[in-house]
């Protein structure tokens, strides 16, 4: 069985190349991620000494390499990015471009918000590496709770091959609300995600989390058990007497942001974990019945890292938690990375049967 050599850009912590390597198929030989704490993150899990610490515009030429993977900044992409925050590394899919014609890989897998998929970069990007170099390219839209994340998080996932027809993985998970698929499984839940972990953070292995005031415990406390929302919050506030911890903007937008102060169900995924998911005022990040926010060991959870990935104990707990908020999910990676092992050895009884 052969093992493919793995290049991994925009590494992040390494949670695509955690999946990757999780299938026995995948050997990771290079890897460049421009933080410093998830390029930490990323040699404590695989090897200080293939992976470098800088902008990938510095990287001088890109090694050999079987497989290409990685996700560019995906901020100038996102909906939510209404102060154009990182527009200028839109551009960086030439670098991208570069590493496959330096690399010169079989394949290569790029991930991002499906956003990317109707920008001007990704066409010029697809242009590039399909006339250019010669790969036939294919973007598609998943859900990572369809194969057993959990979490609902959906991602553009982009994938070029040099041979045959792009492989696609086939869901391995369903919304058991919505869907009756018996041949397949129900969501992973929020309850699963959590097995195992004391309901009070006790500060072992990363299950620890953000320390509000007091007020903000008295808000958290108004949200209804396993959903709410901040107009039942504000509600059940003023009923209490307690009108004057509602926020005068909250109360000047009588409509939208449904999420914000809104607590996981235990029986569904995650919502979408971001870099700030210890801020209930970003999104749906309190605990379903405890008054606090999720933690940094249940959002990796939530995110399908195992509990063996090492996040290193000196990095500050908000380091972590972007790295978590910007991975791909390694369980996600995994289910890619099977059907693209099983595409390349195709390719390569192929080559061996012309070359006999």
């Amino acid at each position: 069985m052969r093992i493919f050599r793995l290049m991994d850009l925009f590494a992040g912590c390494g949670g695509m190349t955690r999946g990757f390597v999780d299938t026995g198929r995948f050997e990771p030989l290079f890897a460049v991620e421009a933080d410093e704490y998830a390029a930490a993150t990323y040699a404590a899990n695989f090897g200080a000494e293939h992976v470098v610490a800088d902008k990938i515009e510095n990287v001088a030429r890109f090694p050999r390499a079987d497989v290409v993977i990685g996700g560019p900044p995906c901020q100038g992409f996102s909906p939510l990015n209404r102060g154009g925050v990182g527009l200028e590394r839109r551009a960086l899919w030439r670098e991208y471009v570069r590493a496959l014609r330096e690399g010169e890989p079989a394949a290569f897998v790029m991930e991002n918000v499906p956003e990317l998929l109707r920008s001007d970069e990704y066409q010029a990007f697809k242009r590039a590496a399909e006339q250019e170099l010669g790969y036939t390219v294919e973007g598609e839209i998943l859900n990572a709770a369809d194969y057993g994340v959990p979490q609902r998080r959906r991602r553009a996932i982009v994938i070029g091959v040099r041979q045959g027809g792009v492989p696609w993985p086939t869901r391995t998970h369903h919304d058991p609300a919505t869907e009756i698929q018996p041949c397949d499984q129900p969501w992973v839940t929020f309850r699963e995600a959590a097995r195992g972990l004391p309901r009070k953070p006790n500060g072992k292995n990363w299950h620890i989390g953000r320390n509000p005031r007091p007020e903000t415990i008295i808000r958290y406390q108004h949200v209804p058990p396993n959903g709410g929302n901040r107009f039942q919050m504000q509600d059940a506030l003023d009923a209490d007497g307690l009108g004057h911890l509602v926020p005068r903007c909250w109360r000047n937008k009588p409509k939208g942001t449904t999420d914000v102060f809104g607590r996981l169900y235990w029986n569904r995924p995650a919502f979408t974990i971001r870099t700030e998911f210890y801020k209930p005022e970003k999104g749906r990040y309190l605990h379903p019945e405890e008054d606090r926010p999720i933690t940094i060991r249940e959002a990796a959870r939530c995110m399908s890292f195992p509990d063996d990935f090492i996040f290193p104990d000196g990095q500050k707990w908000t380091e972590v938690a972007k790295q978590i908020g910007n991975a791909v999910p390694p369980v996600l990676a995994t289910a890619v990375a099977h059907v693209l092992a099983e595409s390349l050895d195709v390719a390569n009884q192929s080559d061996c049967r012309r070359a006999a």
